[in-house]
Formats: C-alpha cells, structure tokens, sequence
C-alpha cells in the first residue's frame, strides 16, 4: 500500500488534513496532455495502479480461498455423524497427548546437547572401563603423592638433624680449643708460682693435665659419637633421596596416565565423567521415548489426514497441527470467529483493489475519450501494458 501512495503522491494534488488518506485524487487539470512527457508520465501512472491494483488482488484472492477453504472444512467436520466425529476426536485427543509429552521433551532442565551427546556416544563401550581406569589411577595417585609427603617430611628431619649435629661438632671444637687455652694458661700460671716464688706446683700440674686430659677426653668422645651419628644421617638422607627418585618417576608416569585419560574421555576427574555418563544414559532413554512418542504421532497424523480426507476436507494437513480446536468447541469458534474477521478484512482489501484498478482504468478512458487525437495512442500504451505485464 506505501507503494501505492508513493505513487498517487505524483499525480494527486495537495490534499488538506481532513482528506481521508484512501482517497486517490488525479490531478488531470495540472497535466498538459499536449506535451508528449507529461502525457505520457500520467498514462503510466494510472497503468501502473492498475496493476499493481491487479497484482495485489491476486495475493489477495490467493489468502481470501485458503481462508475460505477453512471455513468450509470447519462446516464440514462440525456436520459429521457423531460416530464418525467421535472417532476423529479420539486420534486427536491421541496427538494431542503424545505433543503434551513433546512439549514436556523439550522443556526439560539442562539437557546434554548433541554435540556432548554424539561423543559420548562414539565412545559408549569404553566409558565404564574409562571410569575405573580413572578411579584407579587417581587413588593411586594420591597414595603416591602421601608417599611423596611422607618422605620428604623424614629428609627434612634428617637434614634438620644434620645441621644440629655439625653446630653441635662446632660447638665441641670450640670447647676443645677453650680447653686447651686453659690448660696452657694454667701451666704458664704455675710455672710463674714455681720458678718465680720457689712453690712446689707439682700437685697442680698434675691437676690441671689431668683435667684437661679427662675433658679433652670426653669432648673426642663426644666428637666421635655426633661425627658417626652424622655419616648415619647422611647415609639415611641419601636412601631417601633414591627412594624420592623412585617414587617421582612413578608419579610422574600416573600423571601423564591421567593426563591421557583425561584428553581421551575430555573431563577432569572419574566423578565428572561418571555424572556425564549417568546423563548420558537418562539422556539416551529419554532419546528413544521421543522416538517412539514421534513415531506414534506420524501415525495418528497420518490417520487423521486419511479420515479427514475420507470426510471431503480440503486441507487435512492444517487440522493435525490444530487438534485442541478438534477436541473443544469454545477454541473451534474462536477460530471461526478470526477466520470470519480475516475474510471480511481480506473482502474490503479486494474491494478496495478493484475500485482502484477500475478508478484508474476509466481515468485512462476519460482522458483517451477527451483528447481523441491522443485516443490511438493511449489505447496502444494501455495493450502494450496489457501484454507486459501478462
């Protein structure tokens, strides 16, 4: 219709605001019909409302008979024998349970979709193996890492050992040395009291070496004793380290293991992929319920086409998709009614249409009929226009 107004704007004369908007107005006055542009240019216009007036109606006649083909058909089942409508509304009342249970398929909270759902698919005789082999090597996993934990909480210990025992060697050297300034300072001391004051320090130099004697003594004691301890510990911190080696490499193989699994079965953890394949397997239930409420729909969509079209309805197709309004007779007129408003809609637009293409097609007759010297010549646009557009 834009089209259309777009169209009359140029040969129509400024229409005041209370000018009804459908109104087609043609300025013939404003049209010098003896300049050959201008009578041309209004010629065309009118031939081209007409047919896009007549092309619009073929649209329009299309949608007016579908509508129309539907009415009938809705008189057409309302008449049936009760027997027969009973038998109808049965396989309808059938469709309508299996689209319920469609709809319930369809709106159901988080379903897997078919890309997850075609991979687990590809891999559905492996992923219950998949499963223990990750359960196993996670478990073996974690033992692993408690073993890792394990020891090197012992080569801490005896590394902490180690470094008490060399402070405790330290700490015995330099007693060892604190005795033996003594000793020396005892002996220069007593030495001064016998060779300086003419005392007898026989009994103190026995003293003092002997003491000195008796501590070295037991410091060396003590020496050796933390010494062995130490070469122990650093014996014990050595098997640890092997062990450590050990136990990496077979955690670093479990790792790789797992890494492996994890990229083949595409989940983090054997609990993931034991819910996705509890999923899985609700998911291919579900998958083969729908099928089978598909496959019983074609069914019942194929009987109810054949029984409608066995009851002369034109359009069977659109009542499979329309069973609610089969079953309830509030729906069925609700439907009547809106059909009935489309066709009286689509009646004025046809209406409208032809006094459109019929206004234009006696504007061209008038203006031929008013200037016969032109007659001829228009009559030849009008045909040439005829056949263009057939």
């Amino acid at each position: 219709m834009a089209f259309w107004k777009n169209l009359f704007r140029r040969v129509k004369r400024e229409a005041p605001d209370s000018e009804d908007l459908d109104q087609l107005v043609y300025a013939r006055d404003e049209v010098n019909f003896y300049d050959d542009e201008e009578r041309t240019r209004y010629i065309t216009s009118c031939l081209e409302q007409i047919a896009e007036a007549s092309k619009e109606e073929e649209l329009l006649k299309g949608e007016y008979s579908l509508v129309t083909a539907y009415l009938t058909d809705m008189e057409e089942i309302e008449a049936l024998p009760a027997e027969d409508r009973q038998q109808i509304n049965d396989i309808a009342h059938r469709l309508d349970v299996l689209e319920n249970e469609r709809n319930r398929y369809r709106d159901r909270k988080n379903p897997m979709d078919d890309a997850e759902y075609m991979r687990i698919r590809k891999q559905e005789t492996e992923i219950e193996e998949g499963i223990s082999k990750l359960k196993e090597e996670e478990h073996y996993a974690e033992l692993v890492k408690q073993d890792l934990r394990r020891l090197n909480g012992e080569r801490h210990a005896y590394e902490y050992r180690r470094g008490e025992l060399d402070a405790h060697k330290a700490n015995l050297r330099g007693m060892a040395i604190i005795f033996l300034v003594a000793l020396g300072m005892c002996i220069l001391l007593l030495a001064i009291l016998q060779f300086g004051f003419q005392m007898d320090t026989y009994i103190g130099d026995l003293i003092a070496v002997m003491a000195a004697a008796i501590a070295i003594t037991v410091l060396c004691v003590k020496y050796i004793d933390a010494d062995k301890e130490q070469t122990s510990v650093e014996l014990s911190i050595n098997k640890l380290i092997q062990l450590q080696n050990k136990v990496k490499i077979r955690y670093v193989n479990n790792k790789n293991l797992l890494d492996y699994l994890h990229i083949k079965y595409q989940t983090d953890s054997a609990s993931k992929l034991e819910k996705q394949w509890e999923r899985y397997l609700q998911e291919k239930e579900e998958r083969k319920q729908f099928v089978e409420i598909e496959q019983k729909a074609d069914y019942y969509r194929e009987r109810l086409v054949e029984l409608l079209t066995t009851y002369r309805v034109k359009d069977p197709i659109r009542w499979v998709r329309q069973t609610g309004a089969l079953l309830d007779p509030r729906e069925m007129v609700e439907i009547r009614h809106e059909l009935i408003l489309r066709r009286q809609a689509l009646r004025k637009q046809l209406d409208y249409n032809q006094d459109v293409a019929k206004t234009a097609r006696v504007e061209v007759m008038d203006v031929a009929h008013e200037y016969p010297v032109f007659a001829q010549e228009i009559l030849d646009m009008v045909e040439q226009y005829d056949r263009a557009e057939y």
